[in-house]
């Protein structure tokens, strides 16, 4: 079964429309298709996510998208809800007005000693002046921070947890850490403990290769072994943010990995 539970639109930062996306899945042969705008509720600072104003016409629309596909693709309506303490949190409870399918937890910032917060996969640019105005200059420190902050975030209630180290996305071409170092490892092992203990499915993520930024999924193939040896079950995504980079990479890693389909991230 050909599924993708993490698909952008033009409800947020995504391209196309979600009819398009929907109309492309079932061309690629899909039999399942989840939407996941971005949301950073209660008080998200960013434009480009979904306001609680906004998500519940996100919703309705998904839902009349869903019968208008009936019988030719099963189409859910979820959110990739971002942890970014004192301003969102990726919990069921926040969300529970929306009767939402599932929730993706993602961490796309780390809140500085300084307080402030500092995106890790806007641009190469953005994430060096925030390591050096935030960070006193050391990278090893901002991804210290994400990792503790992707473990802080599985203490709430969602259903996926997004692309767990997506602090490596500009690593390959604009090197900044040592993926290789001890401390590294030690951070990766850490966060596979806190992941299986928490029970949650995590993502085998293809969005970075769509982009050109890395030739691997997230988690790393380092981190899925060692997420895999711990027990933890995977759901295969894209993270399309258009219509032509929805199966990005599936045939390649369908093989690699049991995934699990719809019932193992809708049952709450």
């Amino acid at each position: 079964m050909k599924t993708n539970y993490h698909t952008h639109t033009n409800w947020c930062d995504g391209r196309d429309s979600m009819e398009r996306m929907a109309l492309a899945a079932v061309d690629k042969g899909f039999s399942e298709l989840g939407f996941s705008s971005h949301a950073m509720l209660p008080a998200g600072p960013l434009d480009w996510t979904l306001t609680a104003r906004r998500l519940g016409d996100y919703v309705t629309e998904a839902r009349g998208l869903a019968d208008g596909f009936d019988g030719r693709l099963r189409v859910l309506c979820g959110v990739e809800a971002d942890y970014l303490p004192g301003a969102s949190s990726p919990d069921r409870q926040v969300y529970a007005a929306y009767d939402l399918d599932y929730i993706i937890g993602s961490v796309h910032f780390v809140r500085a000693p300084d307080g402030a917060a500092v995106a890790v996969d806007a641009s190469p640019r953005e994430l060096a002046d925030g390591i050096a105005a935030h960070f006193g200059g050391s990278a090893d420190a901002l991804v210290r921070a994400y990792f503790a902050a992707v473990r802080e975030s599985l203490a709430f209630d969602f259903d996926v947890v997004g692309h767990p180290d997506l602090v490596r996305k500009f690593n390959l071409k604009h090197p900044y850490f040592d993926e290789c170092a001890a401390w590294c490892r030690e951070e990766l092992e850490r966060t596979a403990d806190a992941i299986a203990a928490s029970g949650k499915v995590v993502e085998v993520n293809t969005g970075a290769i769509s982009r050109g930024w890395l030739d691997d999924a997230y988690p790393s193939a380092e981190f899925r072994a060692l997420l895999r040896s711990r027990g933890v079950r995977f759901v295969l995504s894209s993270d399309a943010h258009s219509a032509d980079a929805l199966d990005c990479a599936f045939d390649r890693f369908a093989a690699e990995e049991e995934y699990v389909d719809s019932s193992a991230i809708t049952n709450h």
